[in-house]
């Protein structure tokens, strides 16, 4: 098929050339996936569009509204609404994080303490800061019996990198209840902090979460 003619179509131009790319009946058309016997989903899609004029209706609608429009059945106006409220849920997150600001350790300690204090194995959590200090990302990158030589730093700065951190916020738990580091938990934080000033992403703390208590290698001078 040539390249024109698949571009015609809204899943193949997906593939090709990015959602970005996508217009909103093309958008729709894509989560309605078919149309009727006597209608192609562009045209419905279109229809669609026409019936809301917007975003801002398409959010307001029910699942109910969306089946008023000939063609779309409770499958698609099921799918329709999940996609909408995905759309919401991501955008009231990322605010939320937007508006979540680091300055301190305490505070640092006190965000993932709850996630990571009763755990029985060991946890490497990092949180991810533009250059405001607002929290971009977090996650959890390696679960285990940790031994801190399995902590790569291109796995820390690889995350950074790709939600464009300015900073990045290093946690670990003791299960033990100590949050005393080991030697190896020294030397991993030295490693990381010197990664990170070659790819120009600083390591503002490295904290150790235990129970009730936490440590902030940085505050004590190891790094």
């Amino acid at each position: 098929m040539p390249l024109n003619s698949k571009l015609n179509q809204p899943r193949e131009k997906l593939a090709l050339e990015g959602v970005n790319c996508l217009s909103l009946d093309e958008l729709v058309a894509v989560l309605l996936e078919t149309g009727t016997k006597t209608e192609s989903v562009q045209l419905l899609a279109k229809r669609f569009i026409m019936r809301f004029r917007g975003t801002s209706e398409i959010q307001q609608a029910s699942v109910t509204e969306f089946q008023k429009i000939k063609g779309i059945g409770p499958a698609k106006a099921c799918k329709l609404a999940a996609a909408i409220e995905l759309g919401r849920r991501v955008h009231k997150e990322q605010q939320g994080k937007e508006r979540l600001t680091i300055r301190t350790p305490e505070q640092a300690a006190l965000l993932v303490m709850p996630e990571l204090r009763f755990l029985h194995q060991e946890h490497f959590h990092c949180l991810f800061l533009n250059t405001k200090n607002h929290l971009l990302h977090r996650e959890t990158l390696f679960i285990g019996s940790l031994n801190m030589s399995v902590v790569h730093p291109r796995e820390i700065f690889r995350t950074a990198l790709k939600v464009s951190a300015a900073s990045v916020l290093c946690f670990h738990n003791h299960p033990s209840g100590d949050p005393t580091p080991s030697k190896e938990d020294i030397s991993a934080t030295k490693r990381i902090q010197e990664s990170g000033e070659i790819v120009g992403i600083e390591l503002l703390d490295h904290i150790i979460i235990a129970k009730d208590k936490y440590l902030s290698l940085k505050e004590q001078r190891y790094f």
